[in-house]
This record gives structure tokens, sequence and C-alpha cells, in this order.
């Protein structure tokens, strides 16, 4: 295989053929293509786009370019979920204790935070002793026992994404439909799941801004991982502002704990319940959304979901005492509040600011390898639609850095958008690609 020639084929709007995308991703694995040739080729897929059929092709090809988790030792079917991502997203810290707790079998490998955007691996890290990183035997014989287990994203599945992706990060090919599906795509499918629920977000917080290239980006996604014998459903989602009320990491554990005892905010509340109908229907726990929702509010209310994230936590090393009093989470010790300069309405709250606020806290990473500050956060008092009085306290900031705290607040205080109208109702929830 000659990459010149490639590079040239595809500038030219011409298909490459699996076994030239095989042979590509491959190359680039070992260290055979040089990363000059493959940003060339990345910014030529950029210009010429990839048909359906490379799509799928790149995306297998980079599943394969390490291990496929083997989980057919597991009876039943077995079920994952996945986020683009967004302020405020501790979705699996909810939904996945609740869908096992009824029978569905969660194996998920999950990832550390970058930027504002939260990862779930620091999030379940602020309980104390939560052990993140299970071999996988481990990792296995915990979702036979229990049915959930969650462990970092192991370096043997899909290198090639991770290699790549990096690559494209530093040369401006990062929004291009294919290489976007592809790489969330390549990891799912080595993750081994039979059945995989998508949580698209479109918004001001999240990668696809508009409607358009969100239900673009879950078609494509639902496509290949159709096509690769999965069943997949897709939903687009509301990142126009944070979700829920708290941004960060020990103080999102917080809110999950108290959305599994019945009291957590409507808009999480409602995401964390129709995702779980897309998993309990998928998995054959149930044949309707009705019925799953049903069974979803009686696993609250018993207590048994909540019970399930104890076995979880206590199964990985965790103190589960903090999952019953989730005030032992520790938030940090420094605070400020920001409140209305004048009576009206929320109209808006801009999550990148909001997101980038809560990382000048010290609560995300500027880059691989910082530390993070778990109790530091956001705890927002008011969103969208809801009335606000001059002198109102909009959110409390917290921090164990007290010099952190200006900044950090008058970034989140720019954030927030007061009119004299109440906005139009708006759902989490936009609508299911199917």
């Amino acid at each position: 295989m000659n990459m010149c020639e490639l590079i040239d084929k595809k500038k030219r709007g011409l298909e490459l053929s699996t076994d030239e995308i095989y042979a590509m991703i491959s190359g680039y694995t070992r260290g055979d293509i040089p990363d000059y040739q493959m940003s060339a080729m990345t910014m030529a897929i950029c210009f010429q786009g990839m048909s359906k059929r490379e799509t799928l092709d790149l995306t297998l090809a980079m599943r394969d370019s390490g291990s496929v988790l083997d989980l057919s030792s597991i009876d039943g079917i077995k079920s994952d979920k996945h986020s683009t991502g967004g302020v405020g997203d501790k979705t699996s810290l909810a939904l996945l204790p609740l869908v096992s707790a009824l029978g569905v079998k969660v194996a998920k490998m999950s990832g550390r935070g970058l930027g504002h955007t939260g990862g779930t691996i620091d999030k379940l890290e602020s309980i104390p002793g939560f052990n993140t990183s299970l071999d996988t035997p481990r990792f296995i014989k915990q979702v036979k026992d229990i049915g959930f287990a969650l462990t970092g994203q192991s370096m043997a599945l899909a290198p090639a994404d991770k290699k790549l992706y990096a690559l494209r990060d530093v040369t401006a090919t990062v929004d291009q439909l294919s290489l976007i599906a592809s790489s969330i795509m390549s990891k799912k499918l080595a993750s081994g799941a039979d059945s995989i629920v998508l949580d698209v977000k479109c918004g001001s917080g999240a990668f696809m801004r508009g409607q358009e290239d969100a239900e673009a980006l879950a078609a494509a996604m639902t496509e290949i991982g159709r096509s690769a014998g999965k069943s997949v459903r897709a939903y687009i989602t509301d990142m126009d502002q944070p979700l829920g009320n708290a941004i960060g990491n020990a103080i999102e554990v917080k809110e999950a704990i108290l959305t599994l005892k019945g009291k957590g905010p409507a808009d999480f509340t409602e995401l964390v319940y129709t995702l779980g109908e897309g998993m309990l229907t998928s998995a054959g726990i149930t044949s309707d959304s009705e019925t799953a929702r049903i069974l979803m509010e009686k696993a609250i209310s018993s207590g048994s979901a909540l019970d399930q994230l104890a076995r979880f936590v206590r199964a990985q090393g965790g103190d589960d005492s903090f999952i019953y009093d989730e005030n032992r989470l520790k938030i940090s010790q420094y605070s400020t509040n920001i409140c209305a300069d004048e009576d009206g309405y929320v109209t808006g709250i801009d999550c990148d600011s909001a997101g980038l606020a809560s990382l000048a806290l010290g609560a995300g990473r500027e880059k691989i390898g910082d530390e993070i500050d778990h109790g530091a956060g956001i705890m927002l008092h008011k969103k969208c639609g809801d009335e606000v009085l001059e002198g109102n306290s909009l959110a409390t900031l917290y921090s164990s850095d007290e010099g952190k705290l200006k900044a950090a607040a008058e970034r989140l205080k720019a954030a927030y958008h007061i009119g004299k109208e109440a906005p139009g109702k708006r759902s989490v929830i936009i609508k299911e690609v199917v």
C-alpha cells in the first residue's frame, strides 16, 4: 500500500476500499505511517467526506486494532450507554444502577474528563476507596455477580482511535462526522455490549451545536452499530443549559444519589427515565416504555435502585455509607454566591461559560495529568424559565482555593441571561432518532 496514493485518492473524492482502510489503520497503529501523512488523510476526509461504507470500515478497522472484549460468558443481553458529553452530565451515575437493579446487565467503560466536560471516572473517585481500574476477569465477574461494573477505558481497546484522536486534536480535524462517529463507535463495539443507547447532546454545551448536526451524528452512529449486529437506540437531548443543578465531581455524585432517592432535578430525572426506557426495552426486560417507566419509579420508591448503587460502590472498594448519607461527600470549604442584578426570568445559561467556570474552580483538567479538586463545583439555584428577583442567589460556587472564586464567579455571572419575559417551556428530550 502506498499511503501517498491513498491520500491523493481521497483528495480527489474517491472512495477507499475496505482493504485500503484496514491497511491504513493497521499501518498507522504500528507506526509505519507517519503522523504527517495521516494528518493529510484526515484533512482530505474533512474536505471530501466518507461514504457510509467507508465510515463503517473505518470504525471496524479501529475496533480491530486492539482487543475486543468478550462478554459471552455473561448470560443475557449486555448493555452499554454513551453520551457525547456536556456540562453537569452525571447520567451514568443514576441511570446504570437503576436499570441494573431491574435486571439489565451493564458492562461499562468510561473515561476521565478533559477541559470542562467531566468524566464519570473522576466523579466516582470522589467516593473514598472507589477503584476505577478493574482487570477483565474481575470486570466480567462483577457483571455476573451484581449485574453492573464500570472501569476506566483500557489502552488495549481501539488503540488506533486513541492515537488518531490525539492527532486530530492538534490538526483541526476533529469536527468531521465520519471521524467523530467512527471514533465513538469503535470503542463501543470493542467494549463487547449487545445493546447500546446513545445520548447525543445538542446546544451551547454540546459538541454538536445545531439539532440537524446532532441528528446526523446520531443517525450515523446508529447505522454503524446496527450494521455491526448491535441493537442501537439514539436520543437527541438538550445541552443549551447545564444538566440538572450540580456541576463538578462530588457535587454531581450527590445529585445522582438524590435522584435515586426520588429527589433529583426534574430535567435530569426525565433524562434518566427516558434513557432507561431505551435500555430496559432493548435488553428485553419489558416490551414497552410505559411499563419500563413504572418499573423504574418502583425501583426508586422501594430503594432498590439506591441499594444497587451501594452494592456497586462496595464491590469496587468504595465506602458505601456515602451512598446512604450523601452529605458525607466532601465539598470544598470556600464558597461564594452570584446574585441577580434585576427582576425577571432566566432566559438562558451559556453552557460553555458555566463549564469553564467550574474548570476555573479546579473541578476539571486543562491538560491530561492535571490534578482535580473533587470538592470543587457549582450548584445552580435558578435555571431557564425560573423567575428571579433582584438579589436572589443564582448559584453557589465552591473551591479549595479561595483565590479561584472571584474569576470563576464573574464567568458564571456572565453566563446567565435575565429577561423580562418568561421563555417557553423546554424539554430535555428533543427526539429519538429511529
